[in-house]
């Protein structure tokens, strides 16, 4: 994938607003509402949330960290590398639903969660927002993240960018058949 940068923070910029404007609507569902689970071990919209968040802990502070230590200057295209295409694109939303088994420490199943894990993502979403807006000066291409899965792998800020926010796309819409479900059940 090759892009001019402008246009992809533009973007992905559009998309994390989208994603505040989307958790600021969750804020009217009840509590019983947000904690409906279709089963017992599948996630409520919490959840889903709480797991976003999770991942934002690790890689809001990543991107920060390279943004800080950059010194490449901004390029005028972005081409996506291989593996970073493969785990941005693999994160969106399939027709056919995509299942992915969730890493331990990324699974809040269970957790004791209240209403601040909506102001979490909202703040966070506000957070990635910053940081796109910072990366206008920077190598999308030069500048390279770590993932959370591994040390041995660094991902282009342009994928890792794509990652967080394709990753949250699948799990905004995953609260979205929740809610139909919920809907449809009661």
């Amino acid at each position: 994938m090759k892009v001019k940068s402008e246009i992809l923070l533009s973007e992905l910029v559009q998309i994390s607003q989208e994603n505040i404007n989307f958790a600021e609507v969750l804020k009217a569902k009840s509590d019983n509402e947000l904690n409906w689970r279709a089963t017992s071990t599948s996630w409520s919209i919490l959840e889903c949330l709480e797991h976003l968040n999770l991942y934002g802990d690790f890689y809001l502070p990543e991107i920060e960290r390279v943004i800080q230590k950059a010194t490449s200057k901004n390029d005028p295209f972005f081409k996506s590398g291989f593996l970073g295409n493969y785990f941005a694109e693999s994160m969106l939303p399939k027709e056919k639903l995509n299942k992915m088994k969730t890493f331990k420490d990324k699974n809040p199943l269970n957790s004791n969660l209240s209403r601040n894990t909506i102001d979490r993502f909202i703040n966070q979403q506000k957070k990635m927002l910053e940081l796109l807006e910072r990366s206008k000066s920077i190598s999308l291409n030069k500048e390279k993240t770590q993932i959370s899965i591994t040390i041995w792998i660094r991902l282009k800020i342009g994928d890792t960018f794509r990652f967080v926010i394709n990753h949250n796309i699948r799990h905004l819409k995953q609260i979205e058949r929740i809610a139909d479900s919920e809907n449809t059940i009661r």
